[in-house]
C-alpha cells in the first residue's frame, strides 16, 4: 500500500474510532458506570487484523487522546489508556497464537479492557471493595466483546479491499 493510500486509511480508522467513541457516550447500555458497548474498539479490532499490530496501537492511542481532550479528563484518559493497550496487547497475543478466531479476539480484548480499567480504579480510589464490581465487569466485557467481535466478523470480508 503506498503512502498517500496508508495515511487516507489511517486518517479514515481515526475518525471513525473517534465518532463511535462519542456515539458511545450518547448511549447509555445498561446504566451501570462504565459498561460500555466498546465501539471504538471494533476499529482498533479490524485495523488490527487488515494491517499490523502497531498500526492498531498507534490508532488506539490517537483516538484515546483525541477524546480525552475533546470530551474528557486526565483521569478519563487515564482509564481509557490502561484498558486499550492492555485490550490491544491481549487481542495481539490471541491472534498470533492462532487458537481464536476474530470473537475469541475480541472477547478477550473486552474482558482484558474491563480488568485494566478496574485495575486503575482500585489503585486510584485505594479501596478493595472495588473488586465487588468484578462480575459485572467481566460479564460485560464478554457481551459487548461478542457483539463487536459479531460485528468485525460480519465487516472484515467487505474490509479488506481497502487494506490492499
Amino acid at each position: 500500500m503506498n503512502v498517500k493510500r496508508k495515511t487516507a486509511l489511517y486518517g479514515l480508522m481515526v475518525a471513525l474510532a473517534f465518532i463511535f467513541s462519542y456515539v458511545e457516550t450518547l448511549i447509555l447500555v445498561v446504566g451501570i458506570p462504565g459498561v460500555k458497548l466498546g465501539l471504538a474498539n471494533l476499529v482498533v479490532l479490524v485495523t488490527l487484523v487488515l494491517l499490523r499490530p502497531r498500526d492498531a496501537l498507534a490508532i488506539s492511542v490517537l483516538r484515546i487522546l483525541l477524546v480525552g481532550f475533546t470530551f474528557g479528563s486526565p483521569a478519563s484518559m487515564l482509564y481509557s489508556l490502561a484498558g486499550g493497550l492492555v485490550s490491544l496487547g491481549v487481542m495481539i497475543l490471541c491472534r498470533r497464537t492462532e487458537k481464536f478466531s476474530i470473537l475469541g479476539v475480541s472477547i478477550a480484548g473486552g474482558v482484558s479492557h474491563n480488568l485494566a480499567q478496574l485495575a486503575v480504579a482500585a489503585a486510584v480510589l485505594r479501596t478493595p471493595q472495588i473488586v465487588w464490581y468484578l462480575p459485572v465487569l467481566l460479564l460485560s466485557g464478554v457481551l459487548t466483546g461478542a457483539l463487536i467481535g459479531v460485528v468485525a466478523r460480519l465487516c472484515l470480508p467487505k474490509l479488506k479491499r481497502f487494506a490492499e
